[in-house]
């Protein structure tokens, strides 16, 4: 029984489930990556490059027997991915560093009280 707790207790940690949702998210993420740069970036951005190198997709490029399409296509792939990673990263951080700022602390009693003290000496 002693066995079934400490792995009940390890699947159920923060951190497990963590990145069990960001495997998830992450390969859903890829899915989507992939269909852009196949469905959107490949047909406008390189239609002018594929045709003049009479092919209707990346996956149709060859040099020989060597299939240099698919890896120009994770090439892109890679660089989408990173690109979109890098712009949320940094939105992270800025709204992290707007949480950061503290507002200044009220002064305590004793500076009040020193401060009426001083200025009644002013006067």
């Amino acid at each position: 029984m002693g066995m079934l707790k400490e792995f009940r207790d390890f699947a159920v940690k923060g951190n497990v489930v963590d990145l069990a949702v960001a495997v998830v998210i992450g390969a859903a993420f890829g899915a989507i990556i992939s269909s852009f740069v196949d469905d959107v970036v490949t047909p406008l951005l390189l239609k002018p490059a594929l045709e003049k190198l009479h092919a209707k997709d990346l996956d149709q490029l060859t040099w020989g027997t060597v299939k240099y399409g698919k890896f120009l296509a994770a090439v892109i792939k890679f660089i989408v991915i990173a690109f979109i990673l890098f712009l949320l990263v940094k939105a992270m951080n800025k709204m992290k560093k707007k949480e950061e700022v503290p507002a200044p602390a009220a002064p305590s009693e004793e500076i009040i009280l020193l401060r009426e003290i001083r200025d009644s000496l002013k006067k």
